[in-house]
């Protein structure tokens, strides 16, 4: 089913920018690090959200209010690789419920939902293959698609892509640098990256993008590199073993990820609906849309 929303958010209200919270990590079976942070009500309802690509556990900050307001707790955990997790280079989009299901564990979550922006799209769907009656649900926002489902995938991406198969050390290089210059330019450098227009950005949201972005690079490269090699391979996950309720939500004005290969992930999803934000780029439809992914979250 697809449905359209036309809601735009307030841009001119001002909230000041969520603390930044502390990480906690988790261990995986074979000892490695899963760094993750929790926003919104501590006693809510837990929704483990999925960073971009690349991306860490800081960019959860810009749910933070709409989590309170819904006595939700988000649990952002950093992929591996990134930010504070160990790296795991030989990891693949299939099995990432590895990297989920330990973090769960370690705060005594039985059962959650997902939710996922960008490039972790592919691994929260993987994971609600995977964790079966643990994950009640999944909102996937502005999210990346198979790439035998999409003919248009922007040249940027292909261009990091195949870095990331034919040369990763020089993609990992290029990623170093892109760090160093964030770290000391406005967040509209890192904001230009997903949004079409910088200034349309609320100023606190704009700040956790940047946040989020030097926090993804702040030990290791290779969490990036291994996910954009990934990205332009079969995803390897049975579409058909997602028994939970899934929510696509996408922007009609998404030049990252152009919302035809939405509409076929919705097809090929057989629990799938398909939510249209008109006139939404690929940032707007997260601020537009995480609000109300969480008042209603499964």
């Amino acid at each position: 089913m697809v449905t359209t929303n036309s809601a735009r958010p307030d841009s001119t209200s001002k909230r000041r920018t969520p603390a930044r919270q502390a990480s906690s990590v988790a261990r995986s079976p074979d000892g490695r690090r899963i760094a993750y942070a929790t926003y919104g009500d501590p006693g809510g309802d837990p929704v483990v959200f999925f960073h971009g690509m690349p991306g860490s556990r800081r960019l959860g900050a810009v749910l933070e209010p709409a989590a309170r307001a819904n006595d939700v707790r988000v649990i952002a955990p950093d992929r591996p690789g990134y930010g504070r997790s160990s790296p795991r280079p030989d990891r693949t989009v299939g099995d990432a419920a590895a990297s989920v299901r330990p973090v769960l564990d370690d705060l005594g979550v039985e059962r959650a939902s997902l939710v996922a922006f960008s490039g972790g799209a592919p691994y929260a769907i993987s994971t609600a293959a995977s964790l079966g009656d643990r994950v009640t649900g999944v909102d996937v926002v502005a999210g990346a698609t198979p790439p035998s489902f999409g003919d248009d995938t922007p040249a940027v991406q292909r261009l990091l892509s195949g870095l990331a198969a034919a040369t990763p050390s020089v993609l990992g290089a290029l990623f170093r640098g892109q760090a160093w210059v964030a770290s000391r330019a406005d967040p509209s450098f890192v904001v230009t990256q997903y949004a079409a227009d910088a200034d349309a950005v609320p100023d606190e949201a704009a700040t956790v993008v940047k946040a989020d972005f030097l926090a993804a690079f702040e030990r290791h490269r290779s969490g990036a590199v291994t996910e954009f090699r990934d990205a332009a391979n079969d995803w390897g996950i049975d579409l058909d073993a997602v028994d939970a309720p899934v929510r696509l939500w996408h922007g009609t004005d998404d030049a990252n990820v152009p919302i035809a290969g939405a509409e076929r992930l919705a097809e090929a999803l057989p629990t799938a609906e398909l939510r249209v934000l008109d006139g939404a780029d690929h940032l707007g439809t997260l601020l537009r849309a995480a609000p109300e992914a969480l008042s209603r979250s499964h």
